[in-house]
């Protein structure tokens, strides 16, 4: 048998979780993400509060993601007009991008 080390032993109980999907109706969908987004949590976080499990109450590093594939960065660059094997740089201006874009919302909601 082998022993883990104490430095995973906090992650046992993660590798026994099991992930479940709930096919619902997009108006619940919408209600859940909603909810999420005026709570500040996580949709997955979101549904444990509203099943009364137990969940963060603040995101652990509040973020936004994206996949991008090889093809993404090829576009990206040429559009930026930066290497697509820059990734830091092209990543750099779409964080400058998603700002000026949560800057107009904010202009947009308060005209």
């Amino acid at each position: 048998m082998v022993r883990s080390s104490s430095r995973w032993s906090g992650s046992d109980a993660a590798l026994r979780s099991v992930q479940v999907a709930f096919d619902v109706e997009t108006q619940v969908i919408d209600a859940v993400r909603l909810a999420a987004f005026k709570s500040q949590l996580s949709t997955s976080d979101q549904i444990r509060k509203i099943l009364g499990l137990p969940y963060a109450t603040k995101p652990v590093r509040p973020r936004l993601t994206v996949s991008l594939s090889d093809a993404d960065y090829a576009l990206l660059g040429e559009r930026l007009g930066v290497d697509a094997a820059d990734r830091r740089r092209i990543k750099e201006i779409l964080h400058e991008q998603l700002i000026e874009f949560a800057k107009k919302q904010s202009k947009h909601e308060n005209s």
